[in-house]
């Protein structure tokens, strides 16, 4: 029997369709992976802005985790939103239970793009001290990278790499520092790679557009996603990076919604039309 390359995603739902488990599930679609997911919150936002979190007991995300990985496993998992201290510490003991699963990508999210918070203020240092060790790679923004550091220190590219080893916590964890938030119109993601120690700096144009709602989900999912098929860590985060800024500028000249809309993440599917066939009652046809 043929299998699938499976990624879990643990993260919140976003019903505009942009960013969280949507995201995460389209992104791991694209890429040729089985997504499965754990809802840690139901999130009220749209492209504008989030307006609540309803989170969903802490107990019963331990068991959407447990069902997923005891009955249909996972090759990778992919930690989003997380949005407090006991939901951190129970996503941690519930993965330890399963430590075969050595892939996990954690996206620290703090902030939403739109500048709301979306974790509690303490949370951060349960985040920074007990789930951030248990992973493979994190993948923060500058203003993440601040708050987990304890300070902003991040005034420009030429500090990106030298702060990274410190985010790393002693080699325990590897690193992809995302530049976005710089302005220049060359943007340099740098990635640590605990495993070997080295830096690799990834370098891309500026993409002019509004639509970046779900670029830190999207991202992070892509990597795990490229774990999932098997690929070394750099080739990994080389890729995913690849994916992202392909997604970025197929999806700039679209409109969804009033605010910052989301990335296109099947850029690399022709449209799909449905036409109405009198005969067969639908046909389908790529366009």
């Amino acid at each position: 029997m043929k299998h699938y390359k499976r990624v879990l995603t643990i993260a919140g739902s976003d019903p505009s369709g942009g960013a969280g488990i949507q995201a995460d599930i389209k992104t791991f679609a694209a890429l040729g992976c089985y997504g499965a997911s754990a809802i840690v919150a139901v999130v009220d936002e749209n492209t504008v802005g989030v307006s609540g979190v309803h989170p969903v007991p802490v107990d019963f995300v331990k068991g959407q985790i447990r069902s997923v990985l005891s009955d249909i496993g996972a090759d990778a998992i992919k930690i989003g939103m997380l949005h407090s201290a006991e939901l951190i510490l129970a996503v941690r003991d519930t993965l330890a239970e399963f430590p075969e699963i050595s892939n996990i990508v954690l996206d620290p999210v703090m902030v939403a793009t739109s500048g709301d918070n979306l974790l509690q203020n303490e949370a951060v240092t349960t985040l920074r001290d007990e789930l951030i060790p248990y992973s493979r790679v994190i993948t923060p923004n500058i203003p993440e990278a601040e708050v987990l550091l304890g300070a902003s220190r991040i005034a420009g590219q030429h500090d990106l790499p030298l702060v990274i080893r410190e985010l790393s916590f002693g080699r325990r964890v590897s690193v992809l520092l995302k530049a976005g938030h710089l302005k220049a119109e060359m943007l340099t993601d740098v990635f640590y790679n605990a495993e070997t120690d080295e830096i690799i700096e990834l370098t891309s144009p500026h993409v002019n557009t509004v639509n970046t709602h779900g670029t830190g989900c999207t991202l992070s999912s892509a990597i795990a996603a490229f774990l999932a098929h098997g690929l070394p860590l750099n080739d990994a985060v080389k890729r995913g990076k690849d994916y992202l800024f392909a997604a970025l500028q197929s999806g700039a000249d679209y409109q969804i919604g009033k605010g910052h809309g989301p990335v296109n993440h099947f850029y690399g599917v022709s449209t799909l039309a449905v036409v109405l066939n009198p005969a067969s009652g639908f046909a389908f046809r790529y366009l």
